[in-house]
This record gives structure tokens, C-alpha cells and sequence, in this order.
């Protein structure tokens, strides 16, 4: 069986060994040291770059799977994605600037052909000066006595992705006015005086400054490959030379900090993931698309503000020693305009390898006034010690001999039903996803595996001995990605077991890695590495997860569109397609008559129970207040604005609480921990518990046949 790199690469994972550096007087805040540069000096690309870029527009050329002729067509995809990443909000480039461009719109193909990267660090030379006169303007405007009149009537419109590029300075001057304003009257709102809040943003924006100085050639030379890469799907990346080596170093030490993968996004840095068994992971602190913005050590020293900084300075701040505290200031992925960040404490310590595996639970649920044990095993992530596979050893950690041995417990312990939770399951070993379904079928295929020249391989359960057999029920929402949605889809193109929550991911596609040494092993300039899409998944239906990823049976409320977050969010996303169906025989313990029924009775609870009632109305107004984009810039107002923002900050911080089962309550040494309520547990349960009564019907009762 070949093996898959199918998992997310991160840009940063957090918490290896080093602590922050000691602070001195002439270094930046909390030890961050910034090189010296200057924004006059044009950046110009390597000679290693030029080699760099042939041959890995050799390599995606005739390897990526997408097989798209580098056209006219396809150089307008990379400008355009080029012009996006480097000002993403429109702020900073002029409407003659990129009129200027606009000429070199159908040239990028060429440029790519034929090795040249003039033009490409010509515009970002442009931004850089662009970027300059802004940073002299915010300067100006903060060294002015009294720079904003807050009992003033404006507002101020967020929303900058359908806005137009500016036609003047002039024109530029005043979007940045309201937005330096608008940051002012935040800091002001907290407590914080005039002169301090105007100290606070002279310093943000000097050290964004500094930190645009610390561009070298190699990361605009990145930006511009990924471009293209990113253009044939966005799982496709270059990787630079210390990209790279940050990647490996990444992938080979030992855990230590708060858990979690950090990339930089629009001067904010997000969480990509939060990683199980991390001091995050288990609080439940953190979540995918989070921002951080502002970082402490400690519990009493101040916080630094981090907005405009690069994902490597940050981390300098956030990892450190085992026992430490850090304190993050943080806005959540869904907060609404005028939401102020919320303050978290962590105390780093080393990933629990344990705390990764998978753990179980009994559910009583309430079902026609009689109690039913329904056992729930939450799989975090699928893992597997391949090393200790290999060596034989008896207790290697597996995720599927790991659920088995959980199974045996709950049935021992008389439960009706099993729940398989795999919310936030972002995937991991392909080989335990099929394993893991081979507990629940007697033998056959699990997944296809179709590579960039077609040929199709079927991977499936060779093992006919079924582990459970009993009602079954598995639990998704957007982020279960790859390896957990090729588990879903297996379950359910079986009929095995019913699919509850929200649409998955949709990540379908499988990756490698090239180093582009290798290709070329006489050259002594490191080239750095290609992150490649070289194959995707399909069902064994013959559909493919990628992009659609697994539709729900039945699809609980969401507070995400369908375009918001997962594959289809990606402008460059593999489409989704099918191919012939694999062969295998449908266990029929679920059919359409089954899941109608299913529907029908949740249908009614949606109309009769108050807590799913409360779900449906809090979301519905979470997402219309979402909707607005559009902030007052005059002080009562705003003041007004952030309170109602706060109302339903908290109340939809306890939805969330109430939706993935939140934290826990802290224990003391009378009580024990008490885990708060999770509403989309509760209600699979009792799904779940509905198909035990309907299968138990004699009418209902199914043979098993082939396809």
C-alpha cells in the first residue's frame, strides 16, 4: 500500500523547546530583534531563484494532477492572485499603479516559461514605496495634537473585498484616517487614555514597519511561485529555503507550548489548528481561524501587541518552557464587528501523546420516558505508531485497536447505540481511517485513489471480522477533513450507520513532497521544495470527497455557510468529479425509509424542544448580525455598538459551549470536573437512540446485497 501525505502542512507549528529570548534595551518587545533594511532599496531575485523557478514550473507542469496549460488564461488567475496576496485590502496600491500592472496581466505565463522575475519584483518594489508613504501618513497623523474627534458622525465600512482601488493619496489618506481612528476609539474603550491609545498605535505601526524591512528577496520570490502553485490548487505550495527547513524542524521536535499551528493572514496572526493533546486543545481556548492580538508572559506582565507582525516573531513570544504561562488576547473567528478580543491564560507544557487518543463516554438520553445508554467515543485525530506497527509491539498506539477496545467497554457497560464523534477531526493515517472502518463491515473496499494519470487504486478492508455490528451513528461538522471523511463516506455508502451534524471539509486531494535538489544535485544553492497535489480521493461510490466532502443524513444546524469555510471557500479548488463505483456489499442497516423517519422525529424536536429551538434562533441571529460590516466611528455609538457586540459575544460564547461540549467546570477537591452541555451530542444521541426503536421493527429489517 503506497502511502498518502494527507493532512494540511502547516506554515507554523507552535511550541518547540526555546523559550523567548531575554529582553534588552535595544531590541524590540520581549526579545524580538529586527534586522536592519531600508524600504528605498529595491529587492531583486538570486540567481537561484531563476533556477529555482524552471524547474519547479518544469515539475507542476508535468506532475501536478490538474493538468492546466500555463495560458493567457491561467497568467490572468496568477496576477490576480499575485496583486491579492501582497494587498489583499486594497490599502496600499493606487488605481494607477495597477493600471500600470494591468498590462503584464496575460505576461505571467511567460514570465514563468522563461524564467524571468523582473516584473514580478517590480510590483512588489512598488508596494513596498506604497507601503512607505502610508507609513509616513499614519506617523504624521498620530504626531498631530488631538488627531480624532470622536463625537464626529462617520462610520466606517470593514468589508474592503469588493472595494476599488484607490484613484488619489488624498483618497487613501482618509481610509486610513478611519481606520487608525476606528483602532483609537477600540483602544479608548478600554480604558485606555488618548495619549496612551495614540502610543500604542505609533509603536503597532513602527514595528509593522520594521518588520516589511525584514522582507528579503526569498519571501517575495515565495509569493510570487505560490501564485502560480496556489492557482493549480491550494494545497499546492513552494517552498522557499527556510521555509522549508522551518517545515522539517517543524515536523521532527518535541512538542512543547500551547498546541496549536499558526499562519499570518491580512496583519493578523490565526490558528490553522489546534492539535490534540495540547494545553489548548483540552481547555477548549482555541479554535480553527481564532486571531491572536496581543501576547504576555506571564499572569502579571503587560501585553504586546502583535497585529502586523510575522508568524515567526510571534512565535517567539507564544512558545516557551513547560510550566510557564502565556496570556492571549483573542478574537474569535465569528466575532462580530466591534467585538473586543477576550483574554485567555495558558500554561505551556508538552503535547500529551495520551490525550490524542481516543475516549469514551455513556450518554443517557430521555427516549419516550424511558432512559437509554448511548456510548460516544470521541477520535480527535486518526493516528497510528507506524514504527511500532512495524517492530510488532503489542500495545502500538492505534486509533483502531484503540476504539476497539473502547466498544468492548461500552457494550460490557449495556449501551444501545454507539456515537463515533469526529468533530475537528482534521484526518491523519489513511491506513487507520481504513482499518477503522473495517470494524464495522464484514470485508470489502473503503476507498478509491485515483493519481494524475489516471490509474485508479481500490484500498480496502481485508479483515471479515466485524467488531460492532450494533446501531451505529458518526458525527461530523465543517472541519472533519480527509481521513475522517473517508471514514463518514465508507460508513454511510454502506449503509451502516447514520451521518449526523454539518457538510464535512471537502479535502479529497493527496499530496508529496519534492526537493528540488534532488532534481538538480550538482547545484549548491539550496532551490528549496515543492508541495504537490498528486492524486485524489473518491468513495467507494465512485464520487469524490473532494470539495462536496460527506453530506449529513441529517444536517443539525450550523453557523457556517457552505462557502465560508472548508474546500469550496478556496477560489482554486480541485473540482468535484466521479468515477466508476467499486463493487462492494451494502449492509442495509440503514435505508431511506430509516433516515425519513429519523428526519421526521428530529423535525419534530426541532419545533417542540427549547434548547434546539434557542440553537436555531441564536444562530439566525448570529449570522444576520454578521452580515453588517459597517462600525460607527463616533464614541457613543461605538460605545453602544460593542455593548450589544458583547451581549452576543456571550451568548454565543455559550452556544458554542453548548454545541462542542465547551469547557469543562473547574474540579475542587469535593467536586469533580462537570462537563457542560453539548446540544449536538445530546440530540445524536438521541437519533441515535430513535434507530435503535425503528430498526428493532420487524418491517424495517434488511438483507444484505451486492453493487
Amino acid at each position: 500500500m503506497r502511502k498518502y501525505l494527507i493532512t494540511l502542512i502547516p506554515v507554523v507549528l507552535l511550541g518547540w523547546q526555546q523559550g523567548p529570548q531575554p529582553q534588552s534595551a535595544d531590541r524590540f518587545p520581549d526579545g524580538i530583534e529586527f534586522e536592519e533594511g531600508s524600504l528605498s532599496e529595491d529587492l531583486k531575485p538570486s540567481p537561484a531563484q531563476l533556477k529555482a523557478e524552471g524547474l519547479a514550473i518544469r515539475i507542476l507542469s508535468n506532475y501536478h494532477y490538474r493538468k492546466l496549460d500555463l495560458n493567457d488564461s491561467l497568467s490572468a488567475e496568477i496576477y490576480k492572485k499575485y496583486l491579492d496576496d501582497i494587498d489583499h485590502s486594497k490599502l496600499y496600491f493606487l488605481a494607477s499603479d495597477v493600471a500600470k500592472f494591468d498590462k503584464y496581466k496575460y505576461s505571467f505565463d511567460d514570465f514563468l516559461k522563461n524564467d524571468e522575475l523582473e516584473v514580478p519584483f517590480e510590483i512588489y518594489n512598488t508596494f513596498r514605496k506604497r507601503y512607505q508613504e502610508r507609513s509616513n501618513y499614519i506617523q504624521q497623523l498620530l504626531e498631530k495634537p488631538n488627531p480624532f474627534d470622536f463625537e464626529e458622525e462617520e462610520t466606517l465600512n470593514t468589508d474592503r473585498e469588493k472595494a476599488s482601488w484607490a484613484k488619489s493619496n488624498d483618497e487613501l489618506d482618509d481610509t486610513w484616517r478611519k481606520y487608525i481612528k476606528s483602532e483609537a476609539l477600540d483602544l479608548k474603550l478600554t480604558g485606555k487614555a488618548d495619549t496612551a491609545a495614540i502610543n500604542t498605535l505609533s509603536k503597532r505601526y513602527k514595528t509593522r514597519n520594521r518588520a516589511l524591512e525584514r522582507i528579503r528577496s526569498e519571501q517575495v520570490f515565495q509569493m510570487y511561485m505560490n501564485s502560480y502553485a496556489e492557482s493549480l490548487d491550494p494545497h499546492t505550495n513552494y517552498l522557499g529555503p527556510v521555509s522549508a527547513d522551518r517545515f522539517k524542524q517543524d515536523m521532527s521536535q518535541s512538542l512543547e507550548g500551547i498546541g496549536a499551528m499558526l499562519r499570518e493572514e491580512e496583519n493578523y496572526i490565526k490558528i490553522v489548528d489546534v492539535i490534540p493533546g495540547g494545553p489548548a486543545f483540552r481547555g477548549k481556548q482555541l479554535k480553527k481561524e481564532d486571531r491572536i492580538m496581543g501576547v504576555a508572559q506571564g499572569d502579571d506582565n503587560d501585553f504586546v501587541d502583535i497585529v502586523g507582525w510575522f508568524v515567526d516573531d510571534a512565535v517567539k513570544l507564544i512558545k516557551g518552557p513547560k510550566g510557564t504561562v502565556v496570556r492571549l488576547q483573542v478574537l474569535a473567528a465569528n466575532a462580530l464587528p466591534n467585538t473586543p478580543p477576550r483574554e485567555i491564560r495558558i500554561v505551556r507544557e508538552k503535547i500529551k501523546l495520551e490525550e490524542q487518543r481516543a475516549k469514551s463516554e455513556i450518554v443517557t438520553v430521555d427516549h419516550g420516558g424511558k432512559p437509554m445508554k448511548i456510548g460516544v467515543i470521541d477520535i480527535p485525530l486518526f493516528y497510528r505508531d507506524f514504527e511500532g506497527a512495524q517492530k510488532r509491539e503489542k500495545e502500538f498506539s492505534s486509533t483502531t485497536r484503540d476504539t476497539q477496545k473502547l466498544m468492548d467497554d461500552l457494550r460490557k457497560e449495556g449501551v444501545e447505540g454507539i456515537v463515533i464523534d469526529l468533530r475537528n477531526n482534521g484526518g491523519g493515517s489513511l491506513t487507520e481511517a481504513i482499518s477503522l472502518t473495517g470494524l464495522f463491515i464484514n470485508k470489502g473496499p473503503v476507498v478509491q485513489v485515483k493519481e494524475s494519470q489516471g490509474e485508479i487504486e481500490v484500498q480496502s478492508d481485508t479483515d471479515p471480522m466485524v467488531a460492532y455490528d450494533g446501531p451505529l451513528a458518526v458525527m461530523v461538522n465543517r472541519f472533519s477533513a480527509s481521513a475522517s471523511e473517508i471514514f463518514a463516506a465508507a460508513i454511510q455508502d454502506y449503509k451502516r450507520g447514520i451521518i449526523v451534524g454539518e457538510q464535512t471539509y471537502g479535502k479529497g486531494t493527496v499530496q508529496t513532497l519534492i526537493e528540488l535538489n534532488r532534481w538538480m544535485p550538482k547545484e549548491k544553492d539550496d532551490l528549496g521544495e515543492v508541495k504537490m497535489t498528486v492524486a485524489k480521493f473518491y468513495r467507494i461510490n465512485g464520487s469524490s470527497t473532494q470539495l462536496r466532502g460527506v453530506m449529513p443524513d441529517l444536517e443539525l444546524p450550523t453557523a457556517y455557510k457552505n462557502d465560508e469555510y472548508g474546500e469550496a471557500s478556496q477560489p482554486s479548488a480541485l473540482p468535484w468529479d466521479q468515477i466508476p463505483s467499486s463493487r462492494y456489499e451494502l449492509t442495509l442497516n440503514i435505508s431511506d425509509q430509516i433516515v425519513n423517519q429519523l428526519r421526521d422525529k428530529y423535525n419534530s424536536r426541532l419545533k417542540s424542544d427549547e434548547d434546539l429551538k434557542k440553537l436555531v434562533s441564536d444562530l439566525a441571529d448570529f449570522k444576520k448580525a454578521r452580515e453588517d460590516k459597517t462600525v460607527s466611528l463616533q464614541i457613543d455609538k461605538r460605545r453602544k455598538e460593542r455593548a450589544e457586540a458583547e451581549k452576543k459575544r456571550t451568548a454565543l460564547k455559550e452556544l458554542d459551549d453548548d454545541t462542542d461540549g465547551g469547557d469543562e467546570a473547574e474540579p475542587t477537591e469535593t467536586t469533580p470536573a462537570k462537563k457542560k452541555k453539548d446540544i449536538y451530542l445530546t440530540e445524536t444521541s438521541r437519533i441515535l437512540a430513535d434507530l435503535v426503536t425503528i430498526t428493532n421493527e420487524p418491517s424495517l429489517a434488511g438483507t444484505k446485497k451486492k453493487r
